[in-house]
């Protein structure tokens, strides 16, 4: 079970120039945003990356609210960059993935996060690709690798535990 207080969000390259050419790109943003959302209002760190920014421009406006922290880099894998994993917040090791694309970014920096002793999961419902086929192959992956997928509202309930969680209402509004 996921606890918030081992918890974490990594948001990789929801960045505004990428999206529109990702599946059904506007729900991706909406369901991320209601993760991201949930997550602050649980007290859960949210993070993310940006895949050479200066090129793929800034997270989406939409998300920018609920990151606390973001890292540039110029690797597919977000490890790969000099002090990413030990910049992460201490004592929380199940880093939840949401992002794209879900088959290159998203899938070796989650692969990174394994090899370096982290507990990454894959919220399925939250990752995206241009070509639905990619985003298959992704989880297929993933899986092969032995690493756990979750769903977004898996992750919310299983953090508050309860309906008689003081937040339960405004999480719940956020996906209604």
């Amino acid at each position: 079970m996921f606890d918030v207080r081992d918890s974490m969000i990594l948001i990789v390259d929801m960045q505004e120039k990428l999206l529109p050419a990702i599946d059904d790109h506007e729900a991706l943003v909406a369901r991320v945003a209601s993760l991201a959302q949930a997550a602050r209002l649980l007290g859960v760190p949210v993070w993310a990356t940006e895949h050479w920014p200066e090129k793929i421009g800034p997270t989406h406006a939409d998300l920018g609210p609920y990151v606390e922290h973001c890292v540039s880099k110029t690797h597919f894998d977000g490890c790969k960059e000099t002090g990413f994993t030990d910049s992460l917040p201490r004592g929380h090791g199940h880093v939840l993935l949401a992002g794209t694309e879900a088959h290159i970014c998203v899938l070796q920096t989650g692969l990174g996060l394994a090899e370096a002793g982290y507990r990454p999961a894959l919220l399925t419902d939250c990752i995206g690709s241009r070509r639905t086929d990619d985003k298959v192959a992704a989880l297929e992956r993933w899986r092969h690798h032995g690493l756990e997928s979750i769903s977004l509202e898996m992750a919310l309930f299983e953090w508050m535990q309860t309906p008689a969680h003081p937040r339960f209402r405004e999480v719940l509004a956020l996906i209604k």
